[in-house]
This record gives structure tokens, sequence and C-alpha cells, in this order.
């Protein structure tokens, strides 16, 4: 029985991918790495030559394009099925209405003070308790 589970878990476990060859995978990520890096260099090079919107525009486009370009890899694709998995996920999840957030809310609230007070009493005696202690002359 416990193998028959574990059998449809490795089935089912990961949704097949086209994977790319290594090198193209490579490649694609040196490409992302080269985006990147003329964004933040072109940004400082032309900084004297065009004015911030024009930088800004040109930092937006090849920040982009090294985000597509991160996205189409192997890795990317994974990423992207597993944000894709999480939406469906979170979309599943029981949120609490008004009251039940605000009840929950006060009841946080009321131990955090309940807690800080019983520490704060706890504190004050050792406090007392070692001034008295070190005040003793023998």
């Amino acid at each position: 029985m416990a193998t028959e589970i574990v059998e449809k878990k490795k089935n089912a476990a990961e949704p097949s991918f086209e994977g790319k060859s290594k090198k193209l995978n490579i490649f694609l990520w040196v490409l992302v790495v080269i985006f990147f890096t003329a964004a933040a260099v072109g940004n400082i090079y032309f900084e004297k030559r065009f004015s911030l919107p024009i930088r800004v525009i040109g930092v937006t486009v090849a920040v982009l394009i090294a985000l597509g370009l991160a996205a189409i890899t192997n890795q990317g694709n994974k990423f992207l099925t597993f944000f894709k998995e999480a939406k469906v996920e979170a979309r599943k999840v029981v949120w609490p209405n008004r009251q039940e957030a605000r009840q929950t809310t006060l009841i946080v609230v009321a131990v955090t003070v309940i807690t800080s007070l019983f520490f704060w009493a706890i504190d004050s005696i050792i406090v007392s308790v070692i001034n008295f202690l070190t005040d003793l002359r023998f």
C-alpha cells in the first residue's frame, strides 16, 4: 500500500518540463547577467549625457529584457510554475471575515499586554531582591 502511494507521488510530483539544453540555458543566463550589468553600468556611464527620464527608460527596458530571458530558462520555467501553483493555493485559503480578524487582533493585543505586565512584575521583583542583597552590609 505504501509503495503504491510513493509511486503515485513520484509520477505526479513534478510537471514535466521540456528542458532546454544545458548550453542554451547557460547562454541565456549569461545574457541575463549582461543585460543587468548593462543596465547598471549604462546608467552610470550615461549620467552626464542623458537626462534621468531617458536613463530610467533605458534601465527599465534592459531589466525587462533580462527578466524575460530569465523566465525562459529552465529555472525560470520552474519558478513561473511554482508561482502559478502558489496563486491557485492562495485562492483556496479561507480568509477570516472582518469580525474574526478584529477579535483575533484584540486577543493578541490582550495577551501581549498581560505577558508584558507579568514580565515587568517579575523583573521588578528580581531588581528589588538584587538591590536588597547588594545593600546588605556584613
